[in-house]
């Protein structure tokens, strides 16, 4: 499978897993272009101004037509986010609050947001398919019998043998959790 619902899957160089939604991204920035007439400036580095306040905007309320325009970036933005685009999460979540009513500042972040993702449009999520090694990190022990008792995991005589590889899940935890 290369593509699948405006997602492209493909191999880096290293060989690496990658899911990308390129495609769906120009085309995404084609339609801009013929809302706007021009493309988005991809000069940003972000997908909003650091300390903005879109609540504080008092810029004119956007006609009906440029509401359902801004509407649409919006659902547009969301299905990059669900395609792996998660960069934009918190600055499209908070945009999405003015989709009822939003002002043409409004409208201008979402711009921004835009040219964001064209400078970032090959972005991609690189899955690792090898197995990590962790055989130089400690394994520490713990005592579960003072917890459980003297149990003995009972499994069922006729589990099916495992198909395909093994795989080794990874976890990280914040530290400030471990309480």
């Amino acid at each position: 499978m290369t593509f699948h619902l405006g997602c492209d899957y493909f191999r880096d160089e290293d060989g690496t897993l990658c899911v990308s939604p390129k495609k769906y991204i120009e085309r995404f920035l084609s339609s801009f272009e013929r809302l706007f007439g021009h493309k988005p400036n991809g000069r940003y580095r972000s997908p909003l101004e650091p300390n903005d306040h879109p609540e504080l905007d008092d810029s004119a309320e956007l006609e009906p037509e440029h509401t359902v325009i801004y509407q649409s970036l919006i659902g547009g933005f969301q299905w990059a986010i669900s395609l792996g685009r998660f960069d934009l999460a918190v600055a499209v979540g908070t945009m999405s609050s003015f989709r009822a009513a939003p002002r043409m500042g409004h409208l201008d972040r979402l711009k921004r947001i835009c040219g964001y993702l064209s400078s970032k449009k090959s972005a991609a999520i690189r899955i690792r398919t090898d197995k990590p090694d962790y055989s130089s990190l400690p394994v520490p022990t713990f005592d579960w019998e003072r917890i459980y008792g003297n149990v003995q995991e009972t499994a069922p005589d006729d589990i099916p043998v495992p198909l395909g590889k093994s795989v080794v899940t990874t976890t990280y935890l914040d530290a400030n959790l471990m309480q």
